[in-house]
């Protein structure tokens, strides 16, 4: 056992003695705010860097595509236009799409490039806390990019005749307590995937056969309900599925209506990463 997992265990039987979740959340704090210092200098950038691929998939299927798909064939017929059904999958494909790009380049940047992760590795806080940071850190980042994604959503839903009421359909609380589950499952993913990585490369392959094809298959662009019964099981395996049928249901539907399982899934799908996360941490060697 080397100096740097000695120091671990110590601390970790330490913080177990206390058993202190406000010091447990002051320390994860202390991690966010490292990363916030570096992150504050970037907002406009951050928040941009996720609005060009959901504004072209609006304009080329939203206002392209979907001007031949009427409501009651593909999708269901409780919304006015396919534009009105694909904006909050749009939300939430960028929200994973920047939490868990930004987490993991970010992790990997101080690992492979800057060379200081290893600081980050003997804090003297608990592993778990430094995974709680970390994916604060890239719950912060999924947020700039979803508000901005929000707001190109409420002014073309006010200019295809929704008006008003539809900046509440974007920004009540379930639709983002949705969005922010979202984001700390896709940043808790980004976390381990950073620590795992050996290159860059290997992020962008990951990036490629997990992020991408989910952005499709993850209920952004059609209706589950829609498909056969096999296809239907693929689907809800898939955590951004539970994000766009809960964003959807948050902004059209009722509060009684809700879709109210898709909270619980993406809950335990983000505490069972924030554990597998903290164990990376507490045996991470850089």
């Amino acid at each position: 056992m080397n100096l740097q997992q000695s120091f671990k265990l110590n601390y970790l039987h330490q913080w177990l003695t206390d058993d202190s979740l406000s010091t447990l959340w002051e320390d994860s704090l202390t991690v966010l705010w490292g990363d916030w210092l570096d992150l504050r200098v970037r907002v406009a950038q951050v928040a941009a860097s996720g609005l060009i691929s959901p504004l072209i998939y609006i304009v080329a299927f939203g206002l392209g595509l979907g001007s031949s798909i009427r409501p009651g064939t593909a999708i269901g017929g409780d919304y006015s236009s396919y534009l009105q059904f694909i904006l909050p999958g749009m939300v939430a494909l960028s929200s994973m799409a920047i939490s868990f790009g930004g987490t993991t380049f970010s992790i990997c940047g101080e690992r492979l490039y800057s060379k200081t992760f290893e600081e980050i590795l003997l804090l003297p806080v608990h592993p778990l806390a430094l995974h709680l940071g970390k994916m604060m850190a890239g719950i912060v980042r999924g947020l700039m990019t979803s508000v901005s994604v929000m707001v190109v959503s409420v002014l073309f839903l006010g200019f295809s005749g929704g008006g008003f009421p539809v900046i509440w359909s974007f920004f009540n609380p379930l639709f983002l307590l949705v969005l922010v589950l979202n984001c700390a499952v896709f940043s808790g993913l980004g976390v381990i995937v950073g620590l795992n990585v050996k290159s860059i490369e290997s992020v962008g392959l990951l990036n490629n056969f997990l992020i991408v094809p989910m952005s499709f298959l993850g209920a952004t662009f059609f209706d589950p309900a829609t498909l056969p019964t096999a296809l239907k099981v693929v689907v809800f395996c898939l955590p951004l599925t539970y994000t766009s049928v809960g964003l959807r249901s948050a902004a059209y539907d009722s509060f009684s209506n809700f879709t109210w399982f898709s909270l619980p899934v993406l809950l335990v799908v983000a505490i069972v990463l924030s554990f597998i996360g903290a164990y990376q941490f507490s045996t991470q060697q850089d």
